[in-house]
């Protein structure tokens, strides 16, 4: 039987397969709402027979977007939009949802990809960003406003808002985004903290804003809503954030009750040298599962069945995550069960395209035409 095709749970949310598709921004919201687009991207994921299906970065506040176009949960509008798209989901597809909530800190206000990505100063449409310190992102940026405490609050109480809509949009689990150098990691992270006060210096005290948050998040919704935690394991810069304080922030957040952890790295400095090769962070993940019981997702570059296969059997990660190759080829988990003797669920209207020797791929008894 292939590891990959059985079943894990997150809490007590059961997943049919190891598969999961991991948040991936798409820059095509309206003030925060969510689009037609939404209904496509997110349609044909639905579809795909992943374990579970993550939306993607999430901005809990408008200062927290990366772009003026990334998708929101801040308002009434915001939620009554995603509710609209989770709707039609629910109708064709059981697949669990998740959700990824985030705030970009000091690199928000940032044009969309395909126009450059750069900061976009606040005389020309974009804002002030917020972070731990007024260390901007790059030596050319305006620099962040360093949060105070008003603004601390206001930040935790906005990511608690936030899972409170996603509870009662009914998604399935939360991830916290403390990843890819945005405002949780900001403070994780001495390149980006430099703060004096109790938010900084120590290990202690740069986990323990982060920790508040989940801890105010875990206590706003019940207790059988998973909320689990993407982080970047390494900041892949000297003297910056590394998988030994990954692991101690690991262990603080099991027993304030995270669900899982989904490892990923990066994202602080534009001084990062990452080494990137197939599975370059799971090796990140592997060290960290050895810390904790709560379950494990690796990410990066992880393309191919047999090696998806092989990190799960070879007890590195417990589930895989995907981004790009998922959307290059939205069938990925089709063609894995394929190689790999697993089944997975699919939308009947597609059962007869199964091909003849797969009979038992969608685990549906085969279906005629007159």
């Amino acid at each position: 039987m292939s590891a990959l095709f059985t079943p894990v749970s997150i809490g007590t949310l059961e997943l049919k397969n190891r598969i999961i598709i991991a948040p991936m921004c798409q820059y095509s919201a309206d003030d925060g709402q969510a689009t037609d687009w939404h209904m496509f991207h997110l349609g044909s994921l639905a579809l795909s027979g992943a374990g579970m299906l993550i939306i993607e970065a999430t901005a809990v506040e408008p200062e927290g977007r990366i772009t003026p176009a990334d998708l929101g949960l801040w308002s009434d509008a915001a939620e009554a939009a995603l509710a609209r798209v989770l709707k039609a989901l629910r109708t064709y597809s059981a697949m669990p949802i998740a959700i990824q909530l985030a705030h970009a800190g000091r690199k928000a206000s940032s044009q969309t990809p395909w126009d450059g990505g750069q900061l976009i100063p606040v005389a020309q449409g974009g804002w002030q960003t917020s972070s731990a310190s007024a260390v901007p992102h790059s030596e050319h940026e305006t620099p962040p406003l360093a949060l105070d405490q008003a603004g601390l609050t206001r930040v935790k109480n906005a990511f608690v808002a936030a899972a409170i809509r996603s509870h009662k949009l009914g998604l399935d689990a939360i991830e916290v985004h403390a990843a890819h150098g945005y405002l949780l990691h900001q403070f994780l992270s001495p390149i980006s903290n430099q703060r004096s006060d109790r938010y900084g210096g120590s290990l202690e005290n740069r986990l323990r804003f982060p920790l508040e948050v989940f801890e105010a998040m875990r206590a706003a919704i019940p207790a059988d809503t998973p909320v689990g935690i993407r982080i970047s394991a390494s900041d892949w810069v000297d003297g910056g954030w590394n998988v030994e304080q990954s692991t101690v922030f690991v262990k603080a957040l099991e027993e304030r009750g995270c669900a899982f952890v989904h490892v990923s790295s990066g994202g602080i400095s534009p001084h990062q040298k990452i080494p990137v090769e197939p599975g370059y962070q799971v090796g990140f993940a592997a060290q960290i599962r050895q810390h904790t019981k709560m379950p494990v997702i690796a990410v990066g570059l992880i393309t191919e069945a047999e090696h998806a296969e092989s990190i799960i059997a070879g007890g590195q990660a417990d589930m895989v995550a995907l981004a790009r190759g998922i959307l290059y080829d939205p069938h990925w988990p089709w063609h894995a069960a394929a190689k790999l003797g697993g089944t997975v669920d699919a939308p009947r209207q597609y059962w007869r395209s199964q091909p003849r020797e797969l009979k038992a791929l969608f685990g549906a008894t085969s279906i005629g035409q007159r």
